[in-house]
């Protein structure tokens, strides 16, 4: 199995923007380097979509991903994102049927911390791509969601499954 990882910005890679220009202050902590920490012993590649605070994704943005998803040759994509949005993202790209197993994840932690979510939300997310059927979900912290049914709960800060 080969995972192909599309990358769009987030806490989950450690980013802190600033408010007024969506510009990262620092550098990111790739992706690459958790999966290399991880000694991962699938084949996987990386692609770098675009890098913005998730509460600045369009639906330009989101269409530009969409495509980016059609044109891999790979069936297994994990798509890295900001949580503030991530629930439109999986709804938009569910609605598509597009045909491949796609997981979104993302950390409430920023990437770079020492106690941050990013790498468990991350393997698990990859584990959960194994053996989905084809459609579109939200993996996070222990958890699989189906793209039209889960919400955000702001007030506990958590993702849930939605009626």
């Amino acid at each position: 199995m080969k995972v192909h990882i599309m990358t769009t910005g987030g806490t989950i890679e450690g980013l802190e923007y600033s408010s007024i220009e969506n510009k990262p202050l620092k550098a990111p902590k790739k992706i690459e380097h958790f999966l290399q920490a991880l000694s991962v012993s699938f084949e996987f590649s990386i692609e770098k979509v675009f890098s913005k605070d998730s509460r600045f994704i369009t639906d330009v943005d989101r269409r530009t991903l969409a495509d980016k998803i059609r044109e891999s040759k790979e069936d297994k994509i994990l798509v890295t994102h900001g949580t503030l949005t991530m629930v439109e993202t999986a709804k938009f790209l569910g609605a598509l049927d597009l045909q491949k197993t796609i997981v979104i994840v993302g950390s409430f932690v920023l990437g770079t911390e020492i106690d941050s979510d990013a790498p468990f939300n991350l393997g698990f997310a990859i584990g959960a791509l194994q053996s989905l059927e084809p459609r579109v979900y939200i993996a996070m912290h222990g958890k699989v969601f189906s793209w039209n049914k889960v919400i955000k709960n702001k007030q506990k800060n958590r993702f849930e499954e939605s009626v």
